[in-house]
């Protein structure tokens, strides 16, 4: 072995990645409903597809958006990924995402 090459050596821990468990992150969205102007474009941009028109008006007579109860793949309360589309796309800032209080926790 040349003298001026040393063997590479990890520092800490090894990690294995088929081991290794990894969740994406979950947040909750809120709705601030009579802000809401009914563009609908929190809807069309968010990739999951969680949120739909809702049925109901808002005091400004718009149908503000809901996050549906139901997918294609089933029922998934976590189904928010918290990328955070819809309260960049949200003109009137009626839209915004918390993080999930036990996922701050560990």
């Amino acid at each position: 072995m040349d003298a001026r090459r040393m063997p590479f050596r990890y520092i800490g821990q090894k990690i294995n990645i088929k081991q290794h468990k990894w969740t994406p992150p979950h947040q909750y969205v809120k709705i601030i409903k009579d802000r809401c102007k009914g563009c609908n474009l929190c809807i069309e941009f968010c990739p999951q597809g969680i949120l739909e028109e809702s049925e109901e008006f808002n005091a400004n007579g718009y149908h503000p958006p809901r996050i549906r109860e139901a997918f294609h793949w089933g029922y998934d309360d976590k189904a928010c990924l918290g990328c955070a589309y819809c309260t960049l796309i949200c003109p009137e800032f009626a839209i915004y995402t918390v993080p999930d209080e036990e996922e701050e926790e560990k």
